[in-house]
């Protein structure tokens, strides 16, 4: 008989247990017309408006990239405490998501399966936020299948009056296909610069970078994106990419790109699904090309440009963050002489994962980047933070272990050093 833990995590949705399941349809208030072209779920009380002081709002950005699996209730914790909520203050929680069922909602609200609030789910444990008892006020989903959806007045209504905005699990390419230059683009860009905190699990953390691997005909396998990097399945957004070199906020990006993620790809499920190589190639595919190295339709350099001649590109260094599962990087800062971007990593106190993230800097030129043929001549170092060394300065990128070499020759990805092991 499989644990609850075991039957909480379902399709990178993170469905916390059965219990939670049965409070979704028990407790949540469902609106979701046979006509309207979006679903929306509630618990708690969402007309009530929250009374959160600006003093106790983060005053830099807050961002959550989650790696799949089951959820990390701490990650959720953060997002709340980021927003200013307190007990009594009120606070609205939005989950948005292109399919899927409304189960985050009892997972955020209550501390635990009797639909308590008065308490926090034990430290020792996970299963439940307890978002109810840190002051939350209410938590919805809405499941914005389309376009017609994305700009649905209703919708963004709803999305625009969010303390914290998560994105579920899912497939990415429907928040390519469904979301992106949309109205809820716009009502999520808005909510950034007004420093909302915003997380994504899975196919969520994949839409959060500048640019994103869009999977628009499925996913990738690392096999597959090592021996030809532009197959047909490594469709990234955007593309094409441009770039005003005085600006790397003037590249155009993929869906929504979070300040700290500028010139960044993400991904998740890292070690679970073996990744690395593919996580290696999308880095190397961002980056421009220079004489007779490079990948086209790059824009980017990697670390080794700082020594050469000026490059057509600037100087802004292609970035790679992959996250394993059941693990959360808690970013926060926005690059000031006082505020650098910093990671914590966190994880359940039950895992039984790596539960690790991985910052990837690629440190020369492709040797060998082209349609039809294996990646080679790739050199990139690894930075590896876990549950025991969780702190990472993207900033300056320095902490966790030790660095380590990938070597990417003929489309055959080694390590040297982390015991020649890429995780």
């Amino acid at each position: 008989m499989k644990t609850l833990k075991e039957l909480r995590s379902i399709m990178g949705a993170s469905i916390k247990t059965v219990v939670g399941l049965f409070f979704a349809a028990a407790l949540s208030t469902a609106v979701a017309a046979g006509k309207l072209p979006y679903s929306y779920f509630f618990v708690g009380e969402p007309a009530k408006t929250p009374v959160i002081a600006s003093s106790d709002r983060a005053t830099t950005p807050s961002y959550v990239l989650m790696g799949g699996g089951p959820d990390v209730d701490q990650a959720f914790q953060w997002l709340i405490q980021r927003a200013g909520i307190k007990p009594g203050t009120g606070g609205r929680f939005v989950i948005i998501r292109a399919s899927g069922t409304e189960a985050y909602n009892p997972y955020i609200y209550y501390s635990d399966a009797n639909g308590g609030t008065s308490t926090l789910p034990p430290v020792n444990q996970d299963g439940w936020v307890g978002g109810g008892y840190l002051g939350l006020s209410s938590v919805e989903t809405l499941v914005i299948p389309s376009v017609k959806a994305a700009n649905d007045p209703t919708v963004n209504q709803i999305v625009a009056r969010a303390d914290v905005v998560f994105i579920a699990g899912g497939d990415q390419s429907d928040y390519i296909k469904y979301w992106k230059n949309t109205q809820l683009d716009w009502t999520l860009q808005a909510l950034m610069n007004k420093k909302v905190p915003i997380g994504g699990t899975s196919a969520g953390l994949a839409v959060l970078g500048q640019f994103d691997f869009a999977a628009l005909r499925g996913t990738v396998t690392s096999d597959q994106a090592l021996s030809n990097p532009f197959n047909k399945y490594m469709s990234l957004d955007p593309t094409p990419q441009t770039l005003d070199p005085t600006s790397p906020t003037s590249i155009a990006g993929g869906f929504i790109t979070p300040s700290p993620l500028f010139n960044t790809i993400l991904d998740a499920h890292l070690d679970e699904r073996d990744r690395m190589g593919r996580l290696v190639t999308f880095v190397s595919r961002l980056i421009g090309p220079y004489y007779e190295s490079g990948c086209s339709g790059g824009i980017l350099v990697p670390k080794v440009s700082q020594n050469l001649s000026a490059t057509p590109y600037g100087d802004i260094i292609a970035r790679g963050i992959g996250v394993g599962v059941e693990a959360a990087l808690l970013v926060s800062g926005d690059g000031g002489p006082r505020t650098p971007i910093v990671a914590k990593l966190v994880t359940n106190p039950t895992t039984t994962t790596k539960s690790a993230a991985y910052f990837v800097l690629p440190q020369n030129y492709p040797g060998q980047c082209v349609a039809g043929q294996a990646l080679s001549g790739v050199t990139a170092t690894v930075v590896k933070v876990d549950k025991l060394n969780p702190a990472f300065n993207m900033s300056f990128w320095s902490g966790g272990y030790s660095p380590y070499t990938l070597t990417v020759t003929n489309g055959v990805m080694t390590v040297s050093g982390n015991g020649n092991s890429p995780y």
